[in-house]
């Protein structure tokens, strides 16, 4: 594999940085953490200019709405919309890593075309309906049932932990249709139209006090099984294509943007306002500042290697796990490195160094949640032992 990069993606970056240095401060600051609706239309506005340029779904194929391009000029791409801190896409998040590169890779040709340009345009926003109260780790004993009438699945059970199920239109549902047979063998993957009669959506405050999170609660819900996604009972197949993407592909955007972390660490370091024995004349936080700069740049070479391998297979290598449990353990060390090196000044200060200190705060709060989302750390270290390794499974 060759990720030198070209002089065609040299001028695919010109191109991409001149137009995100122009865009980017056109379209504005972001609306409050709280105020849902408006980061929906802040978040699609933002998609709709992207795909306007031309810029929505580099790599994926020209018959379903996107570019085709290399997947050198999608990695470029990337990088330049760290570089640029272009608005991240957030309320488009599942629907452009995780659904739509699942029905790319297993929907029928009626649900790609119904699905597909949508979720480029900024028009459709999803969420997913995976973990329950009772089947997280475990997402195979999940238990919400799907029973069979007519033409359509009737659905009732309970989903939680559905990252912006407030403002979504689809979700990518995982349901029990055989209840009889093997907890693997009886699943299957479901597009949920959000506006369902008995479908209630409960928001959940978080510790940052956002509600990210939502519980679903669904009384006899009527779902087509046209919206079937793969076979009736093979949605645990189709289920694992969807995890290699969220955990392969899709933090690449924030993986990346961990090099912007580390800058600020360093910026944080030289700060006049940093003591000489947590600054940057200590020797060991230049050490620390520079192994997690050594870190975050082997992890993204691991991501370049998913990417690259999503492209020639159609769905992410296996090593997405470490990829995600790699950056799930970075994430939590840079934020902790930034509130060690503002101190005590942390608890009264608005800013430090030239920076936020509540953006400081809020990053450190948000990246605990990562080595529990998209599969706990534990998880991760299983299915690297089983699937990477090739180690028994534990009893």
């Amino acid at each position: 594999m060759d990720l030198r990069y070209s002089k065609d993606d040299e001028r695919f970056r010109e191109e991409i940085r001149g137009w995100l240095e122009k865009e980017v401060p056109a379209h504005g600051a972001p609306p409050p953490p709280d105020d849902w609706p408006a980061r929906r239309r802040y978040d699609t506005a933002w998609q709709r200019k992207l795909f306007d340029a031309g810029y929505a779904g580099l790599n994926w194929p020209a018959e379903f709405g996107g570019r085709g391009l290399p997947v050198t000029q999608q990695l470029v791409y990337l990088e330049e919309y760290a570089r640029a801190e272009a608005p991240y896409i957030s309320v488009n998040f599942v629907g452009l890593m995780h659904a739509g590169p699942t029905l790319i890779a297993e929907g029928t040709d009626e649900q790609r075309r119904e699905h597909l340009p949508r979720i480029l345009r900024g028009d459709a926003v999803w969420c997913q309906g995976f973990s329950e109260p009772g089947a997280g780790s475990d997402l195979a004993s999940l238990r919400t049932r799907a029973e069979c009438e007519g033409d359509d699945y009737v659905v009732s059970g309970q989903k939680i932990w559905s990252t912006r199920a407030h403002v979504a239109d689809y979700c990518e549902l995982l349901v029990r249709t055989d209840p009889d047979g093997p907890k693997h063998k009886g699943i299957s993957w479901l597009i949920l139209d959000m506006k369902s009669p008995g479908l209630e959506v409960r928001p959940m405050r978080t510790l940052d006090g956002e509600s990210h999170f939502c519980e679903l609660f669904l009384d006899r819900v009527r779902v087509p099984v046209s919206n079937r996604v793969g076979a009736e009972n093979d949605g645990w197949r189709v289920t694992n294509v969807t995890l290699r993407f969220e955990r392969g592909t899709a933090f690449a955007q924030h993986i990346i943007t961990l090099r912007s972390q580390v800058r600020r660490l360093i910026q944080l370091a030289r700060s006049d306002v940093t003591s000489r024995e947590s600054g940057w004349e200590s020797q060991e936080v230049r050490g620390r500042i520079g192994r997690l700069e050594a870190q975050v740049e082997a992890l993204w070479r691991m991501t370049q290697m998913c990417i690259s391998e999503a492209e020639r297979t159609g769905a992410p290598a296996q090593f997405g796990s470490a990829v995600k449990l790699r950056y799930s353990e970075l994430s939590q060390e840079i934020a902790t490195l930034a509130l060690r090196l503002i101190g005590h000044p942390i608890l009264g200060r608005g800013d430090f160094g030239g920076l936020p200190v509540s953006d400081v705060v809020r990053e450190f709060l948000w990246s605990l949640q990562y080595t529990i989302a998209a599969g706990t750390s534990q998880i991760q270290r299983n299915l690297i032992a089983e699937r990477i390794l090739g180690l028994p499974k534990g009893r």
